[in-house]
């Protein structure tokens, strides 16, 4: 009843997980991120364990192969799970269990993998690859949402569409982008818009939150303001340079 992308930037190393099904409030069920550690989605017949105990065994130096093998031998309802990982070296790796609803299955590739189950067919996952793979040259927010939107073309969730999310992590430990639509006739344009929202100001302001490396960021509110304009005014230039 969903499909997914995970994704390891192949620049940066930054990790994120675009998610879209229908059903109620997949953000909250299907992507767990650990910056520097590794992504994981678990769908199907969700188990969350999958995610926060996939976590520490990445954490601890287990490969994506070895987590999906480990969690899911300890899991007599894995025939109903789907699981799709990435670990902090890059590996990617991918389970769907044999018992669950057709279509289903995955899709894994160099820098990222695709998984779906309850799908109207192959094609969803197919579609959604091909157009992250060749859509390189956009933000990961706006390739998550241009991949899942072919995807939807291609016949989506064969039941229809009710929430999406995407999760990303850069080099902080917490998130980047996180941004969800429970419920809504039209997940996928909901989200795009949330994104654009976030472009158009959070994003600029976020760079001036505490980090690791100024772990109290700015809080001086006029320095704060003066600091975001002058980075929308900069990345305007970029833009009408580019």
């Amino acid at each position: 009843m969903t499909w997914s992308i995970v994704s390891r930037d192949e620049k940066i190393g930054h990790f994120g997980i675009a998610v879209s099904t229908c059903a109620f409030a997949v953000g909250a069920r299907v992507p767990f991120i650990a910056t520097g550690v590794g992504a994981i989605a678990s769908q199907a017949f969700v188990n969350p364990f999958y995610g926060y105990r996939g976590l520490e065994l990445l954490r601890a130096g287990a490969s994506a192969e070895d987590m999906i093998r480990i969690v899911t031998k300890a899991d007599e309802g894995r025939g109903q799970r789907q699981v799709h990982a990435v670990d902090r070296k890059g590996l990617f790796a991918a389970y769907t269990g044999d018992g669950w609803v057709p279509w289903c299955g995955h899709l894994v590739r160099d820098t990222f993998s695709v998984a779906g189950n309850m799908l109207a067919g192959p094609e969803v996952i197919e579609a959604t690859a091909e157009v992250f793979a060749t859509s390189q040259h956009l933000p990961l927010a706006q390739r998550f949402i241009a991949a899942l939107k072919a995807g939807e073309a291609a016949g989506g969730d064969k039941r229809g569409k009710e929430s999406a999310a995407i999760l990303i992590h850069d080099d902080e430990e917490y998130p980047y982008i996180d941004i969800r639509v429970d419920d809504h006739p039209d997940p996928l344009a909901e989200l795009a818009r949330l994104e654009e929202v976030g472009r158009g100001r959070y994003l600029h302001y976020r760079k001036f939150m505490p980090s690791r490396h100024d772990p109290a960021g700015i809080t001086d509110r006029d320095e704060l303001e003066r600091r975001i304009a002058e980075s929308m005014i900069a990345e305007e230039k970029e833009n009408a340079s580019a």
